[in-house]
């Protein structure tokens, strides 16, 4: 079962997805996608280690997500965290945004048919402050796509607001419930 998990910077994201990870019964790996490039940023991946069971598995994966999947047991439990950064670190790298957009449409497939539950958390950026930079536009832009594309994989999407969960339903079932 794939789950994504979307929502603004704190609304927390990250617990759910431990919580929903530890319901599963199965033993869990955790991939980060962070890179410590600054003081803040490491500052949040120690309170994000801090935060997570001992006995839980964590693999620093940056980029490749495919390679990084498959070090992980089919049954366990996985946990992306996070689309946001992962986006974010293709985007540093020479790649054009449709290869970004393949790259997610191939990652997504390969969590949705994993035979363990796979929870993936992402910010949803577009719902923010207008970026005043070209860069920062396209960034949203292609999160947007990033996101909309694991969402038509998952099983189940939801949007995490003040702590509250919101289940987000396929525009198919509001379309067909449109005809009837």
């Amino acid at each position: 079962m794939l789950t994504v998990i979307l929502g603004g910077a704190r609304a927390g994201k990250s617990s759910l997805a431990e919580r929903l990870a530890s319901a599963q019964g199965a033993p869990v790996t955790v991939i980060a996608t962070a890179r410590p490039s600054d003081a803040d940023m490491r500052a949040r991946i120690a309170r994000h280690q801090a935060d997570r069971p001992v006995g839980w598995t964590t693999i620093e994966e940056p980029l490749n997500l495919v390679v990084a999947l498959d070090h992980v047991a089919p049954d366990a439990c996985v946990i992306i965290d996070c689309l946001t950064v992962w986006t974010s670190n293709l985007m540093a790298e020479p790649q054009k945004t449709a290869d970004i957009e393949a790259e997610a449409r191939r990652i997504s497939a390969t969590a949705a048919a994993r035979p363990g539950a796979t929870i993936v958390v992402s910010n949803e950026v577009g719902m923010g402050v207008h970026p005043e930079t070209e860069l920062g536009m396209r960034y949203r832009d292609v999160l947007a796509r990033v996101n909309a594309t694991w969402a038509r994989a998952a099983d189940r999407a939801v949007l995490v607001v003040a702590g509250r969960v919101l289940e987000l339903h396929p525009t198919e079932d509001l379309l067909a419930e449109l005809r009837r």
